[in-house]
């Protein structure tokens, strides 16, 4: 039986220029999508993209939609403005029906976000985390 699980990526840019975003978020996009091999876009219930209040210039979504995202329920929207935060950053949430377990899922992040999650760049799953 197909659950739903969790896929987290994100992606730094170095401006808040459309095309620089839109290729940004592609790259994410099928960078998940090449770590997840299993992954189908129509295996995908939703996909939330936040973006850093630097980042006005375009929708993240529209990148998903250029590169075949069509049927795909996406949504943006605005990340809390946290001090000292990653500026500049896109991030991505995926709801994936899948059977697969949790931590086989491969969450994806890149660039200077890398330093967000780095136990998940690293590939570190705990004994506990294999065991759900």
């Amino acid at each position: 039986m197909s659950q739903v699980r969790g896929v987290r990526g994100a992606i730094d840019v170095t401006q808040d220029d459309v095309e620089i975003v839109l290729a940004a978020t592609r790259q994410l996009l099928q960078e998940l999508m090449a770590a997840n091999p299993l992954l189908r876009t129509e295996d995908l219930a939703s996909v939330i993209f936040t973006v850093t209040e630097d980042l006005v210039s375009v929708y993240p979504a529209q990148a998903a939609r250029q590169i075949g995202w069509s049927q795909v329920p996406m949504m943006c929207a605005r990340e809390i403005p946290v001090p000292g935060s990653l500026p500049r950053c896109v991030r991505v949430l995926m709801h994936w029906n899948t059977e697969i377990p949790q931590y086989q899922v491969k969450h994806v992040y890149l660039g200077g976000a890398a330093r967000l999650r780095p136990d998940l760049v690293s590939g570190n799953i705990t004994k506990e985390e294999q065991a759900l």
